[in-house]
């Protein structure tokens, strides 16, 4: 199991329950924001992911993917979509003409929420506390990097960032208005591809994804 990152040893250790807004440095940027999201305690997730997996992409990426969390394999290797719905997002962005290299990749809850069954580990949806507790860090994501383009990728990003009532189901691939990004849609999580019930589905589904995907892209210029 991978090491959990841990901050600089200059840095005081956060204490557990301390607010994101505590940690945050004065001046930040993303490196210095990702150095303080390693030691990260806000809230109880921490206990159990391997360590924070913090955003990846760069600085000023046109496009933002926000996802829900990182899952297993991204909790073990520390870095976002690496595990098999990230292996379906490159296929997706790929065929939608979007090199992922200029996509900065993040998710609204930085730990792995799961839970035992036998010896594997799965995927919990995380509670309201746990979004509003991890909110910050996501909040100075987007503002740091200041893109053009946020999608929302499935129904907990799209409700941390657009509201409760959202509902991607109704109206994924629209742009909605909202201070966050000139141009802000929503479209499903690529885990909800894998879990579709056969292939055909999964064709069907990898095929209105990519629409999403490619839609969004236009409106980079």
């Amino acid at each position: 199991m991978a090491e959990r990152r841990r901050p600089p040893a200059s840095r005081q250790e956060p204490q557990p329950g301390q607010p994101v807004s505590d940690l945050l440095p004065e001046r930040p940027s993303l490196p210095k924001v990702r150095d303080v999201a390693a030691g990260c305690k806000a809230c109880h997730l921490y206990l159990r992911g391997t360590q924070t997996v913090f955003g990846e992409g760069p600085r000023r990426a046109e496009i933002m993917l926000v996802g829900e969390q990182p899952g297993d394999a991204e909790d073990l290797a520390g870095h976002p979509f690496v595990g098999p719905a990230g292996k379906l997002l490159d296929r997706a962005l790929d065929e939608a003409g979007i090199d992922r290299r200029l996509v900065y990749l993040t998710n609204v809850v930085k730990h792995f929420k799961w839970e035992p069954r036998g010896k594997r580990r799965i995927h919990a949806k995380p509670n309201a506390g746990e979004i509003g507790a991890c909110r910050p860090w996501l909040e100075t994501e987007i503002a740091l990097v200041r893109p053009r383009v946020l999608v929302c990728l499935g129904a907990t990003a799209a409700q941390a960032l657009l509201g409760k009532s959202f509902k991607v189901s109704r109206r994924r691939g629209e742009v909605v208005e909202s201070p966050l990004a000139p141009v802000v849609t929503a479209t499903v999580h690529p885990s909800s591809i894998l879990r579709a019930p056969d292939d055909a589905s999964r064709r069907e589904e990898m095929k209105r994804f990519v629409a999403d995907l490619r839609k969004a892209s236009e409106h980079r210029s």
